[in-house]
């Protein structure tokens, strides 16, 4: 259903509560790529990449439908958040806890329980 074809509130939060699990399922994609990138970059300091920031959120900064800023200013959220786990996964991946005994799955699937917060 439309947001246009609403008539009753809820119609309206049903189709927000539709949207809300399709955007965390995308998230949670896009968090895997997160995943891909820690285990490709050679080096921590690879993970921030000023460049591609500002790249990603100029991808967003004319979104169709918002209101101005608002996509630019929620992405710098989302990359931020992004390079935070990124960080957290090239260090479970890279640097190894001689004492934990713990295999890189088992910190993967930690990482992936315990993700920033958005």
């Amino acid at each position: 259903m439309k947001a246009a074809d609403c008539t009753t509130m809820a119609q309206v939060r049903a189709g927000v509560d539709s949207i809300d699990r399709a955007l965390v399922d995308l998230l949670a994609q896009r968090f895997a790529f997160m995943d891909a990138a820690a285990r490709i970059k050679p080096h921590r300091d690879a993970v921030r990449d000023k460049a591609r920031k500002a790249q990603v959120i100029a991808n967003v900064s004319v979104a169709r439908g918002l209101p101005d800023g608002l996509a630019a200013q929620l992405w710098e959220t989302l990359v931020e958040a992004s390079i935070a786990y990124e960080l957290i996964a090239w260090d479970a991946r890279h640097c190894r806890d001689a004492g934990s005994g713990a295999s890189d799955g088992a910190r993967t699937r930690d990482l992936r329980r315990d993700r920033p917060a958005l």
